[in-house]
């Protein structure tokens, strides 16, 4: 972090977070697509009693069965993993052309893979792996997945800053976060490609924003205790400058924006997206929102009023969000709020 003792007042305004009203000089052309699915593999909550409905197809006890001994046909059923995490694959149609990647990859390295089993999915037909940042809760199942499919080579595309050594450390303890390791990957059969600019995927029909502008006067990033190694100290790491989200156009509906933690806060995320491909409409928001414990609470409020104003379709809030945020998005937006959980399908059409 900058030594701002001797800042200026002209210093600390060219540090604020600025507005940029306008579309980018340059707009990204993001083709259209017919159809996204998306389902989520990994999530922090799984619950087998939520009731499917119009878009929405929800996974419950039935899928699979485990071996147990003391029911008389000697197995009972099992619903799907809920862990710390987030995972989710995306697919996308045009015509009669589907394309599957998938986003982040949970916490543990056999999560995903009994997810997939027991939802029936088979992995092999997947095209990519997009990391939306380094933290491990977002990693962790890349070996598991590396060992399902074998020596092929996943292309993989991630922040170069995904490398980060990073920890959380307050007054009562250190927590040193697991760091991703690019040599451990390319030797697992990853492909990795680096990017920090936007890139587009599937043939030009999947952005990925790479690093998001940070224009909102209310989100700050992380506090103080996170921090990241810059090679000769730890240093606080509020913008997690790796983070970046995942966005589809769906024909004559708008945006479909996925985010891992929305780190840089999910409002920067969704007008950066709209920025860059000058898309105005928002027809869904998916994933990680970030807004749980103490020091984010305070952003709840002004991330309603800005997603009321942006009137999605769709919000299906997960991970990190918090159980305030859930409860305030669902009282606010009802008609658009969905609960998330592992094995949960959205299917998004353009009628």
């Amino acid at each position: 972090m900058c030594d701002t003792t001797h800042a200026s007042v002209h210093d600390a305004a060219l540090s604020a977070p600025r507005p940029v009203l306008d579309s980018a000089v340059d707009p990204i052309t993001l083709q259209p697509v017919d159809e996204v699915r998306v389902t989520v593999l990994m999530d922090n909550t799984f619950d087998a009693l939520l009731v499917g409905e119009g878009h929405t197809t929800r996974t419950g006890f039935g899928p699979a069965a485990t071996p147990a001994g003391q029911f008389e046909a000697g197995q009972t059923a099992v619903g799907l993993l809920a862990e710390h995490g987030f995972s989710a694959l995306v697919t996308v149609r045009r015509g009669d052309q589907e394309t599957t990647l998938m986003f982040d990859a949970g916490l543990s390295p056999s999560g995903i893979i009994t997810n997939a089993d027991r939802l029936g999915i088979r992995l092999d037909g997947l095209q990519g792996v997009v990391l939306s940042h380094g933290h491990f809760d977002h990693a962790g199942g890349l070996g598991g997945l590396a060992s399902r499919l074998g020596s092929s080579r996943m292309p993989m595309v991630v922040h170069p800053y995904a490398w980060t050594r990073r920890r959380i450390q307050d007054a009562r303890s250190t927590f040193d976060m697991p760091t991703l390791s690019k040599k451990a990957l390319t030797g697992e059969g990853f492909e990795v490609i680096e990017r920090t600019q936007p890139s587009l995927l599937v043939d030009g029909s999947v952005l990925i924003t790479g690093e998001v502008d940070r224009t909102t006067d209310f989100e700050h990033g992380m506090p103080a205790p996170h921090q990241a190694w810059h090679g000769d100290g730890w240093q606080h790491d509020p913008r997690v400058i790796d983070d970046q989200a995942l966005v589809v156009h769906l024909k004559d509906r708008g945006l479909v924006v996925l985010t891992g933690c929305g780190h840089a806060g999910v409002i920067n995320i969704v007008r950066h997206a709209q920025r860059l491909t000058g898309v105005a409409a928002l027809h869904a928001l998916l994933g990680g929102f970030h807004l749980s414990g103490p020091a984010f609470e305070p952003v709840i409020a002004p991330t309603i009023a800005a997603l009321s104003d942006i009137a999605p379709h769709l919000i299906a809030p997960g991970h990190c969000t918090g159980w305030r945020a859930q409860h305030a998005l669902a009282a606010a937006l009802p008609d658009a709020w969905v609960a998330s959980s592992s094995g949960t399908t959205y299917r998004l059409t353009r009628t």
